[in-house]
């Protein structure tokens, strides 16, 4: 077999693609027949509206007197100077409560809530030991509050501080 001269081979040229598409008239006539037809709704809608008939209506209607202010319904004033007595009866308080945040086997853990509790929330917490059936616990508890309101205030802050959720006991008498 003869050996081909790849070196001196001449290159080819590629001739260019001749797919050239029409230019699409039928679409530039619908577009020029729509922007038409939107240049001449405005200018009806201006010519024909009625805008400029109230504009000149309301240029000769003649000035008049200012209107007098409305008087003030009696009832207004009925109430403005309404005296409401209300009868609020006093709640009777059922006692202390204080919060458990936690009951832990191990007294160091235990410790450590308690000073992760005051610095964070800056509330004083109690660690009592325990003996139950199942052994010794270790209580984690903060008390006394006179209300329950000030309990939940006080366990509210534990949550924005994410922190574990404290149970409100009452204390027993």
């Amino acid at each position: 077999m003869a050996q081909r001269d790849y070196v001196n081979k001449k290159r080819t040229q590629k001739k260019p693609a001749t797919n050239k598409r029409p230019f699409p008239v039928a679409a530039l006539l619908v577009a020029v027949v729509l922007v038409s037809a939107g240049i001449y709704g405005l200018y009806f809608i201006t010519t024909n509206s009625d805008v400029k008939a109230s504009k000149q209506a309301s240029q000769k209607a003649p000035t008049s007197a200012p209107k007098p202010k409305p008087k003030k319904p009696e009832f207004i004033d009925e109430i403005e100077n309404a005296k409401i007595e209300v009868e609020v009866e006093e709640q009777e308080q059922k006692g202390p409560y204080y919060m458990q945040c936690a009951s832990l086997r191990n007294r160091d853990d235990a410790e450590a809530l308690k000073a992760q509790i005051a610095f964070k929330t800056g509330l004083i917490a109690d660690v009592d030991r325990t003996e139950g059936k199942n052994g010794v616990w270790y209580r984690v508890r903060i008390q006394p509050f006179d209300t329950k309101r000030l309990a939940e205030s006080a366990n509210n802050q534990i949550k924005r501080a994410r922190m574990s959720r404290c149970q409100i006991y009452l204390m027993p008498k």
